[in-house]
């Protein structure tokens, strides 16, 4: 149990510091990395709490995909970050104002909060029904049988996305100019290089 907690505290020391560091560091390109840092230590958590499902999707999602595209964007893109601060001193007052609501919302929510009865008994059994199955196969029990149908279609509604971001990407505008590989592959040497000679002292 002391070395689950000092991982526990070494894992949250860590993510509060990178969290943290997202939003102060000045460098756009550090922040996308502090951001990756929080979200292995994010995965490392659930790995404790007994949810390595939950931080495979968190390595393999957030930081696989949507992290290192914010990285490569932030680093292809020429974007003067000193003037997208200029006049951000005059919002202050606002988030100052809309983070006590919220801050008011969570104490309000946590004062008045009661655990149900049989919680306890709930947090000794989180799987009954599944017998010795760990927790990707008991979510994959659950998801593949009673909740088979939205999860039919929920791929089917991102296979319908994508169809139509190809068919928006490749539709014929006017004065688009397109790239065809067997024009490419077609071409030859003499159809775009021409040879003149040039006599000495005549010019081009």
């Amino acid at each position: 149990m002391v070395i689950q907690a000092l991982a526990f505290y070494l894992f949250a020391g860590i993510l509060v510091v990178s969290a943290l560091m997202v939003i102060t560091a000045r460098n756009p390109v550090h922040s996308v990395l502090f951001l990756i840092l929080g979200f292995f230590n994010a995965a490392g958590i659930f790995i404790l709490l007994g949810a390595e499902f939950i931080a495979m999707i968190l390595v393999i999602v957030y930081v696989g995909a949507v992290a290192v595209l914010f990285l490569f964007v932030v680093m292809m893109l020429d974007i003067n970050f000193a003037d997208l601060r200029k006049g951000g001193m005059q919002y202050i007052p606002l988030g100052i104002v809309i983070g006590g609501i919220l801050l008011f919302e969570f104490v309000t929510i946590y004062t008045y909060w009661q655990f149900s009865p049989d919680v306890i008994q709930n947090a000794a059994l989180p799987m009954s029904g599944f017998g010795d199955a760990q927790n990707s196969e008991a979510l994959g029990l659950v998801l593949y049988t009673d909740y088979i149908f939205p999860f039919q279609m929920s791929g089917l509604i991102l296979f319908v996305a994508m169809i139509g971001a190809i068919v928006l990407t490749h539709r014929t505008r006017p004065g688009i100019r397109k790239q065809k590989v067997s024009d490419q592959h077609a071409r030859k040497a003499s159809d775009v290089l021409e040879v003149k000679k040039i006599s000495s002292g005549t010019g081009a």
